[in-house]
């Protein structure tokens, strides 16, 4: 499995420079609003160090790595909810993504016109999250006018929402989100309304080129912001990351080196975004091919065969793991197995980040 991430925020903030760096993907980015109409939609291979170790000891014909579709969605103004600046279909693009990344402006730049007229990171910020928590109420009250119809008639489903329905309301109507009302147990009584302020969310700071870092008064007031949240927070120079999507990956590193940085931008979004969802990275390794894959935290041995393909699940027999850093330290799958660091695994193995795995079927 791999998982998309919206992109979000008010005009002129930096969305599309950051997505046209990411994904070179050529997405408009003008200095007025509303440049972006559709969203535009790119795959970002992911970068992870481990699965570039295991090429070079394995020498595949080809390395795979798992990817992030990212959606570069239209800048919000407020009244979104109520439809201005196009709101409801951009509102109804954010519905459609696992995540959102909310790109927040923390550089000063007289050549890009803020929307309001000034940064003022605190300010975009509760712009965007109340636009998005009042499209969500306007959500929950259609749905408690409708349910509270049906719970007369005795309906238990109904019955067992209400109460979560209404301490959503109260939520919203104090401005706070879904995602701090919501349990995993509760989250799923409400999953059908697809609330927007439901999603996980990553601030992202985009900062000027002297304040890679993040250490400005703008930029920690942003991690300040998620650090409350329980967001992620992540800090992205969208001129740096225009800089390095045109340099060759000898270049790339060297250039990054010179920063005093060890990843981009993008890399370190990725990783944030996969510790945010809870999500693992699982390994196979042969000749023809070194390949990462992405599956949930907790998902037993069956269930990552399955991310390969479903006859993997259905017809699992058992599968062979071996650790990443066993791995690394013999070098080879044969060595491996002469060092009894193979190990064979049943259907209740739950796969850690990192496993080495080849999977026995028969359908």
């Amino acid at each position: 499995m791999g998982f998309n991430c919206g992109i979000v925020g008010l005009p002129n903030v930096g969305k599309s420079t950051i997505f046209n760096a990411m994904t070179a993907a050529g997405a408009e980015a003008s200095n007025y609003p509303f440049c972006t109409i559709d969203p535009n939609i790119g795959m970002v291979p992911l970068r992870d160090e481990r699965l570039s170790r295991l090429a070079a000891l394995v020498k595949p014909e080809r390395t795979v790595p798992t990817a992030v579709e990212f959606v570069d969605i239209a800048g919000i103004v407020k009244g979104a909810s109520k439809g201005e600046g196009l709101g409801n279909q951009f509102l109804g693009n954010i519905r459609s993504v696992d995540m959102i990344a909310h790109v927040v402006r923390c550089f000063e730049d007289e050549q890009v016109v803020h929307v309001d007229g000034r940064v003022d990171p605190k300010g975009d910020i509760e712009v965007i999250n109340t636009e998005l928590i009042l499209a969500d109420l306007d959500s929950l009250d259609k749905r408690i006018e409708r349910s509270a119809k049906l719970a007369k008639s005795g309906d238990k489903a109904i019955a067992e929402a209400m109460p979560v329905y209404l301490e959503l309301k109260k939520a919203f109507e104090e401005g706070r989100p879904a995602r701090s009302v919501l349990n995993r147990e509760t989250a799923q009584l409400v999953k059908d309304l697809n609330l927007l302020t439901a999603k996980p969310v990553i601030y992202v700071a985009n900062v000027s080129e002297d304040d890679l870092a993040g250490t400005s008064g703008a930029a920690q007031s942003v991690k300040s912001i998620a650090e409350k949240e329980g967001a992620g927070f992540c800090v992205i120079c969208g001129k740096i990351e225009s800089e390095i999507a045109e340099l060759s990956e000898e270049e790339r590193v060297e250039f990054l080196s010179g920063l005093g940085l060890k990843e981009s931008g993008l890399d370190r979004l990725a990783h944030a975004a996969y510790a945010l969802l809870g999500l693992y990275t699982y390994f196979t390794a042969g000749k023809k091919e070194v390949r990462a894959w992405t599956i949930e935290a907790g998902t037993k041995a069956p269930g990552a065969a399955g991310v390969i393909h479903t006859d993997f699940e259905r017809g699992f027999i058992r599968a062979e793991v071996i650790a990443y850093d066993d791995f690394i330290k013999y070098g080879s799958e044969a060595a491996c197995r002469d060092k009894g660091v193979l190990r064979l695994e049943g259907k209740d193995y739950v796969v850690k980040d990192g496993d080495l795995m080849h999977f026995r079927f028969n359908v």
